[in-house]
């Protein structure tokens, strides 16, 4: 047994001196990532910028040893393809890779398991997160100078079971778009529209773009930023550096970042930032938030 953890962190090493520096991400089209739903374990490689391949930190083989006890009682085999398979775990997040397979986003240790346990494939999930040059051309694009910030997860969606939500899509849009809006955000939305806000929404989920921009889509409202598996970043949702920060600090004079009790607004330039409160009532919450830009500009 304990030349198990040995021979899998060897093989583990390998891959990842294979993978660095060769390996990079691409766009994922949507039929890939509608209809591919399992890939072969073979085909995913582990990412060299996760703290699962950190020497400091690496894979916690107890962990990977509870997922090989759950694979062993679950596992069955396809008819007739003699292919494994699982449907009784959450998907690995994937992202598609050049110049073959899929960088796994979110999974490492599910992977592992998988591979030590023999998994000829696993259940993936294909998303495209945004990249650098993604929201370099995002910035590029901009007609305005004032930004505003938002987080999806905690602003902008609202839970399960809140009574302060929008109407959900209409069916079968419903089935794809599972996310509610919280009450007053497509009215909040359409002022900072009219107002020349460009507004940029970040998640930590790992979830593709592509649905984000036509969620809001639907919704007719036009998104200028999005920013996808944020939990590499700041609370801000980014923090660009170098020649990023710059072309991004040369676009917008003014940004403002807007939560579910504060309202902050900071200048290009400036150390000091104008903050104001909010009274935390959902009900009020997207009416407050206009009043209160009504006050800044």
């Amino acid at each position: 047994m304990k030349s198990e953890p040995i021979q899998f962190q060897t093989f583990l090493e390998q891959e990842i001196n294979r993978v660095k520096g060769v390996y990079y991400p691409v766009r994922a089209g949507f039929l890939r990532r509608a209809l591919i739903r399992h890939a072969q374990t073979i085909s995913l490689h582990p990412n060299p910028d996760d703290e699962f391949c950190s020497p400091e930190i690496g894979p916690n083989y107890g962990i990977i040893a509870k997922y090989e006890q759950q694979y062993k009682k679950n596992v069955f085999f396809k008819s007739g393809t003699g292919t494994e398979s699982s449907e009784t775990y959450d998907p690995l997040m994937v992202q598609r890779a050049r110049p073959d397979g899929y960088l796994i986003l979110n999974g490492h240790h599910r992977w592992a398991a998988a591979f030590r346990s023999g998994m000829t494939s696993v259940s993936v999930k294909i998303v495209n997160l945004t990249q650098e040059k993604d929201i370099r051309k995002m910035i590029q694009d901009s007609k305005t100078d004032k930004r505003v910030s938002l987080d999806l997860d905690e602003v902008v969606f609202g839970a399960p079971g809140d009574a302060h939500l929008e109407k959900p899509m209409p069916f079968p849009l419903n089935h794809v778009f599972r996310e509610r809006l919280r009450q007053g955000v497509p009215a909040l939305f359409r002022y900072l529209t009219d107002h020349g806000y460009d507004i940029w929404v970040y998640t930590a989920k790992y979830c593709s773009v592509e649905h984000i921009r036509w969620y809001f889509k639907y919704c007719s409202v036009r998104l200028a930023g999005i920013i996808t598996g944020t939990g590499r970043k700041d609370a801000r949702g980014i923090d660009p550096s170098g020649d990023l920060k710059k072309l991004m600090e040369n676009q917008y004079r003014s940004t403002v970042h807007i939560d579910n009790n504060l309202i902050v607004r900071t200048l290009t330039g400036s150390r000091e930032a104008e903050e104001v409160s909010l009274s935390g009532n959902p009900g009020t919450w997207a009416r407050e938030v206009m009043e209160a830009l009504d006050k800044m500009t």
